[in-house]
């Protein structure tokens, strides 16, 4: 059986950490225009999703998504993503979105 190149290695690992990563450029993206509840929640749902990630990928292909041992990266993800939803969408807009 071949080997992976190191490209195909690099993708496989690192595309979950992108995929993160272009969930909060969008976010940012939003903010940016001035539509910051829809940034924040966006931001928010981004982490949700790497704390899912990283709760079900294994170690090899986490990737930059592993920072410490799974349960506290799954925690401060998860715990980080559920505050900002929920302060973003408990503020009143008073007419901004």
């Amino acid at each position: 059986m071949a080997r992976p190149t190191r490209l195909a290695r690099f993708r496989s690992v690192h595309v979950w950490f992108f995929l993160v990563l272009v969930v909060v450029a969008v976010a940012v993206g939003f903010v940016a225009v001035g539509r910051w509840r829809r940034g924040t929640t966006v931001l928010g749902v981004g982490l949700l999703g790497g704390a899912g990630l990283r709760a079900v990928l294994p170690e090899r292909r986490a990737g930059l998504l592993a920072v410490r041992n799974r349960p506290t990266d799954v925690l401060t993800f998860g715990g980080l993503g559920l505050a900002m939803v929920l302060l973003a969408t408990s503020i009143d807009s008073l007419g901004t979105d």
